[in-house]
């Protein structure tokens, strides 16, 4: 295993998540390749795991705190932290160490740079982003914004701790009396909440749903329908039972 900068060569199995084998991936768009190409020139940093056939399999990518969804200063932001987990393709390659070989290599860049610390955000539930994983890591929870915790490191005593910005608007409830909106905020560095779009948005289409997407700064995607805040799973099941006669 080597930890590298991101290379041309790379870009577009990182754009993929290392998932081109995935049709799903493939419906999601170019939402992350977009993003990439305005972000690469304002401080985003991106390094990868590569294997030894020279196979790319995981990432970490990291912006300056004042581009992130969080209040602070001179410090980086963990976007994202992945390394490939499933049986198709290059298959699972977890739990071999690439995590943490790939957040010491993204500490010591930062650090190189002048950064007060390192910033990251995980989930309170164990699925993706376990913010129990960046506690292992050395890092220390200071702010919650419902399911996801914010976390950091700092390497400065002069270091001061951040906090989430938090969101304070949510589409209206029962804005269009008579009819089903489902709205969806997703965030396009990450292609996961555009491919949860398309799974709602193929089985809605028929039934005369009016369906939204938004670009908007949450690190993980919302979904309402009719103003009611529901996770994907919940807005499946939802959008199912109109369909029932």
């Amino acid at each position: 295993m080597r930890i590298i900068d991101l290379e041309p060569r790379y870009e577009n199995s990182y754009l993929a998540c290392f998932e081109e084998w995935s049709s799903e991936m493939k419906e999601a768009g170019n939402h992350k390749c977009q993003w990439y190409a305005q972000m690469k020139d304002k401080g985003l940093r991106v390094k990868i795991a590569v294997d030894e056939q020279d196979r790319a399999y995981g990432m970490i990518q990291y912006v300056p705190i004042e581009l992130s969804p969080v209040k602070g200063q001179e410090m980086y932001f963990i976007d994202c932290i992945w390394v490939h987990g499933h049986k198709e393709g290059l298959g699972n390659m977890q739990k071999q160490g690439t995590g943490v070989a790939l957040i010491k290599a993204a500490e010591k860049d930062v650090q190189s740079l002048g950064a007060k610390g390192m910033v990251a955000w995980g989930l309170a539930i164990p699925v993706w982003m376990k913010a129990s994983w960046y506690k292992k890591q050395g890092y220390k929870k200071i702010d919650r914004n419902g399911m996801a915790a914010l976390l950091w490191k700092p390497f400065s005593k002069a270091a001061v701790k951040p906090s989430w910005i938090k969101t304070i608007k949510q589409p209206q409830a029962n804005a269009n009396p008579g009819k089903v909106t489902v709205v969806a905020f997703y965030h396009p560095k990450c292609q996961s909440p555009s491919s949860c779009w398309r799974g709602h948005e193929k089985p809605s289409r028929p039934l005369g749903i009016k369906s939204f997407m938004r670009n908007s700064t949450p690190l993980t995607e919302m979904f309402f329908l009719n103003g009611e805040s529901l996770t994907v799973c919940s807005l499946k099941v939802r959008i199912s039972t109109l369909a029932l006669p």
